[in-house]
């Protein structure tokens, strides 16, 4: 059978490849599935976003479907779904009480056009810079102020015109309450908050809970809220939904200061574009696809370009509307494009329902996404990495000032953070056996920590024999004259001093940064995780076994410590792989190296010449490999099976040389090599290619077309062929170039392999899920669940 394997997206144009799935009549089934799910979803969110900010309602649906359709059209994440942000909502209600509606829209249009010239000018990776403590600061202080807000129009009252008038006037309205809309927003978060556990109800009724939690919250909280009001017959103020004119929604010039009005255009592009490009991130992992973050930011402009246009509110691609596309199997753009166009079927044709909503069900629905955008995980994620204050200066700068001075007194107070840590210095003192004392320092030694260094070393006794331990890192003049005075005046006074400093070689220094006569590094010279750079690393001892066991010590004694953590963990919850590697036994080939991963991440076989042996081949069949992948797919259920061959492998030479097929009693190297005749058939028919470049040899063509043949003869095996079948599983091929460092991967559509292009956004030297936590990935976990507390608008919120 012809096995349809695509691989991650090379170029910046190939963001449409899909991992193996069903046919297009089957994707196109999904796709429309999945666009009613996200219309259910959008519809009730943008009615509660539009109220919130003061615009007309019909321009939350405006948005939705400009989003869903331009958007899903121009994007480079084919599977987020753009619409209303709340993450502009405080912002876009400042415009709107400033400038006016129409004015507001002309500041999209703005916005919109400063998005695409930054997508021209491919700066989309800088916005990932930005801290995430700040994000999730921003986030909460939007999501108080709407929370506030929100309240008011629950309670029966209408919201001021800040968060600290709304909070001024909270207890007024508290005491003289509106019982027919303070109904109708109670039974709303009920819903909302109650029908996620429908399926943890008792007995019998759990799996009627379970078909009823099919239907997405916020539909049905509106559902039954409306239903409710019109059962009883509730007095209530419903939504109204203007007839669309162009001459009443179009974009007009604000009336103010220029400076003011290129801030607003400023805010509302930083904003969106940042929550946008994240929450592509965070999409793009969870649907293990790779983005064009650039092209998405051009079509996030062209989105808002259009929705100024047309009256519709500022627009940002949406984690939680993308994520509940993603799981309700939405395959290509087109499920975003279907969705737009049933919002917009919506606003023309059933207005009449609609207009039956209570504002106070659509209140309390956004007040409960508010409250959702403090998100305590993200807190607590923010505090483990000591970036709390960032997060509260943030969050409530925010809330007292707006969200433009609360990002920058953020940034602001990042930086003084940092500049804090840079110059933070630990100095420990020791006294060992017989009066030696060891000073040991911890952080950059700059002219700040001359103060607390001079204390330390004054309190050594004069004649003790002193060793200064520094770790490595930067030493300014002022704390080397320091250091080189206080050494001159303990060893005229009898006393004997060594600087040592810790880097990957432990070499003894002298004060002048010269190795002094007679030191000797430690035995095994690299640290853990340190380049090999050279050959200073192996060449060490003449005994390998000595210089293996010299490696655990080093081990032992550095990494150990870091990553126990770690591996108690996996040794408390088991392995959880997401990938099974199968790679060659070469001893260059370094797998967690080339693909920066840790304890956990992989499960890897190595075999010589990275073969799968087909089943039910004579004399070449193994089943230790057959086996390993068996339990991989079925037990470990893993999620992509990667082939990677490699430059001027020993076996692919052999077959060339036809040791598989010399005379003779069978040894098992010939046994094992017999598995590769498939690949020299492939090569005489149908020989792989680079795309960016030719071959080097005909060795270097049979290890990429080797590639290939084992990806087929993987679809040989039942568990495989079933989870590739069912979409759950993808293949890919990998090839790594020794002598440039270089990987590509297959593109099984072209039939080429591209090179892999390094990312300047990525966060050199982490694992892949701690990128997915420090990036964005703790924007959407990888198993598609947003993280608990998460809300829709933001890097995992958006609605």
């Amino acid at each position: 059978m012809t096995l349809d394997i695509s691989s991650a997206p090379i170029a910046s144009d190939t963001t449409d490849h899909a991992p193996p799935g069903p046919g297009p009549r089957a994707r196109w089934a999904r796709d429309l599935s999945a666009s009613l799910v996200v219309f259910l979803i959008a519809v009730p969110f943008s009615l509660g976003i539009a109220l919130a900010t003061g615009a007309p309602l019909s321009a939350g649906l405006a948005a939705a479907a400009v989003g869903g359709i331009v958007g899903g059209l121009s994007g480079g994440t084919p599977l987020m779904v753009s619409g209303p942000s709340a993450a502009l909502t405080v912002i876009t209600a400042g415009l709107i009480a400033q400038y006016g509606w129409r004015a507001t829209c002309a500041v999209t249009v703005a916005a919109g056009l400063l998005q695409l010239l930054l997508g021209a000018r491919r700066v989309a990776r800088t916005a990932l810079a930005v801290s995430p403590a700040i994000v999730h600061g921003m986030l909460a202080g939007v999501g108080l102020t709407i929370a506030i807000a929100q309240l008011h129009v629950v309670l029966g009252g209408s919201p001021q015109s800040s968060a600290i008038a709304n909070l001024l006037a909270l207890p007024g309205q508290l005491a003289g309450p509106h019982p027919p809309a303070l109904l109708a927003g109670t039974v709303t978060v009920a819903v909302l908050l109650g029908w996620p556990r429908l399926d943890r109800l008792p007995g019998r009724a759990a799996e009627f809970g379970a078909r009823l939690a099919k239907v997405p919250g916020p539909l049905a909280a509106v559902a039954v809220a409306t239903a409710l009001a019109l059962a009883l017959d509730l007095r209530l103020a419903h939504i109204e939904l203007p007839a669309w004119q162009p001459h009443s929604l179009a974009p007009a010039l604000p009336h103010g200061s220029p400076t003011g009005v290129l801030a607003a255009v400023l805010t509302v592009t930083a904003v969106a574009s940042v929550e946008s490009l994240l929450s592509a991130v965070a999409v793009d992992r969870m649907s293990q696809r790779t983005g064009d973050l650039d092209r998405e930011l051009r079509g996030q402009g062209l989105a808002n370009l259009v929705s100024g246009l047309v009256g519709g509110l500022p627009i940002a691609g949406g984690a939680v509307r993308s994520t509940a596309n993603v799981r309700a199997g939405g395959q290509t753009r087109w499920a975003s494009v279907l969705h737009g166009v049933w919002v917009l079927t919506a606003a023309l044709a059933l207005a009449g329902g609609l207009r039956r909503i209570p504002l106070a069900a659509l209140a309390a629905m956004v007040l409960v996404v508010g409250l959702q955008m403090v998100s305590f995980a993200h807190i607590r994620n923010v505090h483990r990495h000591r970036e709390f204050p960032v997060y509260l200066t943030t969050m409530l700068t925010v809330v007292a000032f707006g969200v433009l001075w609360g990002v920058g007194l953020g940034a602001a107070t990042a930086v003084v953070l940092a500049l804090y840590r840079l110059t933070r210095a630990h100095v420990d003192v020791e006294t060992g056996p017989g009066g030696s004392v060891t000073v040991q320092t911890h952080g950059p030694l700059t002219f700040t920590a001359v103060p607390r260094l001079s204390r330390a070393l004054a309190g050594i006794p004069a004649a003790a024999e002193v060793t200064v331990v520094h770790d490595g890192s930067f030493l300014d003049h002022a704390a080397y004259e320091t250091l080189h005075d206080w050494r001159t005046g303990h060893q005229a006074a009898g006393g004997r001093v060594s600087l040592v400093t810790r880097r990957q070689d432990d070499e003894v220094l002298d004060p002048d940064g010269t190795v002094r006569a007679g030191s000797s590094p430690a035995p095994h010279r690299c640290r853990a995780w340190t380049p090999w750079v050279g050959h200073h690393c192996i060449e060490q001892q003449e005994d390998p076994h000595g210089r293996l066991l010299d490696g655990v010590r080093v081990f032992q004694q550095h990494t150990a410590p870091l990553i126990r953590p770690e591996l108690a963990r996996l040794a408390r919850e088991g392995q959880t792989p997401s990938q099974l590697f199968l790679t060659c036994a070469d001893s260059r080939m370094v797998t967690s190296m080339i693909t920066n991963s840790g304890p956990g991440d992989l499960f890897t076989v190595r075999n010589v010449g990275n073969l799968v042996p087909a089943p039910f081949e004579p004399g070449a069949a193994d089943d230790s490999v057959a086996a390993a992948v068996q339990y991989a797919v079925e037990a470990l259920e893993v999620r992509s099976i990667t082939v990677c061959g490699h430059s001027g492998c020993g076996a692919m030479k052999a077959l060339l040389d036809g040791v598989h097929e010399r005379t003779g009693p069978p040894t098992p190297l010939t046994r094992w090599l017999r598995n590769g005749r498939g690949s020299l058939d492939r090569l005489r028919r149908v020989p792989a290619e680079f795309a960016d470049r030719p071959v080097a040899d005909l060795v270097e063509q049979l290890c990429i077309t080797n590639v290939v043949q084992q990806l087929d003869q993987l679809m040989a095996n039942p568990a495989v062929e079933r989870r590739v079948e069912e979409g759950s599983l993808r293949l890919v091929g990998m090839y790594f170039d020794l002598a440039t460092a270089q990987a590509y991967v297959l593109d099984r559509a072209a039939g080429t392999f591209s090179p892999v292009e390094a990312r300047s956004g990525a966060c050199a030297g982490a694992r892949p899920d701690e990128q997915r936590e420090g990036e964005s990935a703790e924007r959407v976990r990888e198993d598609g669940r947003v993280p608990s507390g998460g809300s829709e608008e933001g890097p995992q919120l958006a609605a």
